[in-house]
């Protein structure tokens, strides 16, 4: 760990990529400490106020240590998108101390470092359309209707991605990777910044997750599902944080609550998984950082 917090110059920009329960906040928090900056979340659950501890945000004696940017400052209800993130986070990059940027959602630093398509936006009467498909069809004949360039690199068991590659499709008729074929300058090019990825082997991470989603149960992650239940829809950005579904079940009655953290483990272990293929796709030229060993 010390040679690699020595390695990283304090005048770079640091971006940070991992899959979920790799360390990456406390690694964040340590290059913050060691040579300074502001750590700036780049996962597109961890924006939403209502999840600290189901999202595994960084808990306020973390925030006190290093100032945070870009968490919990999203409202419930809001449809939060990579474009959102992208105009939040461009003032941070333009001022104040030296970003530290991380998180696990890939599309992010895509759109960081690769730049962003100006698709427009997304009419109601067609999210509508697209989520009333989603129920008819499922969700893999919905990803089948997608263009065949579209599904070579989405990722297919997201129904997030799926529904906004359809809704782009039917309301521009042009595909998601037309529009990113037209893409604006980067925000911050690779070249300027300072950029590592957590390589996390299964066998090493699985048991962390299982650890880390018992220790969230036993922090209130279920009073947070229990507080947001009476307001809940599945089709909201923000009930897709890991585990909401399955606890939300268990409330209902559902299910019991063992159940539903088996079931919690087993989908973050997933998620990981795609993360994991999703970073050795798209983060070739990034420095490899062996989790075992931070």
């Amino acid at each position: 760990m010390l040679e690699l917090l020595a390695s990283i110059p304090a005048d770079r920009p640091v971006l940070l990529a991992g899959p979920t329960a790799s360390g990456k906040s406390a690694l964040a928090g340590a290059i913050a400490r060691t040579g300074g900056g502001r750590i700036v979340n780049a996962d597109a659950l961890q924006v939403f106020a209502d999840w600290r501890v189901l999202t595994a945000r960084p808990a306020p004696e973390e925030e006190a240590e290093a100032p945070h940017a870009l968490y919990g400052h999203v409202e419930w209800t809001r449809a939060y998108s990579v474009g959102d993130w992208l105009r939040d986070v461009a003032p941070i990059l333009r001022a104040g101390p030296r970003p530290i940027v991380v998180g696990g959602t890939g599309l992010y630093f895509r759109a960081l470092t690769e730049g962003l398509a100006g698709i427009p936006p997304t009419p109601p009467e067609i999210r509508a359309e697209a989520e009333a498909r989603l129920a008819a069809i499922g969700l893999d004949a919905l990803g089948r209707e997608l263009s065949a360039d579209v599904r070579a690199d989405l990722d297919l068991a997201n129904p997030m991605r799926v529904l906004r590659a359809w809704e782009v499709a039917r309301a521009t008729g042009r595909s998601i990777r037309d529009w990113q074929a037209d893409t604006p300058p980067p925000l911050l090019p690779l070249r300027g910044a300072t950029p590592l990825v957590i390589d996390a082997p299964k066998a090493w991470l699985d048991p962390r997750i299982a650890r880390r989603f018992d220790a969230m149960l036993a922090a209130g992650a279920l009073a947070e599902a229990r507080a947001v239940l009476p307001r809940w829809d599945p089709a909201l950005n923000a009930a897709q944080a890991i585990g909401a579904a399955e606890l939300v079940a268990h409330l209902r009655g559902g299910i019991d609550l063992d159940t539903a953290r088996d079931r919690a483990v087993l989908a973050t272990r997933r998620y990981a998984k795609r993360q994991r293929t999703w970073f050795r796709a798209r983060m070739r030229d990034w420095r490899r950082v062996d989790a075992t060993a931070l």
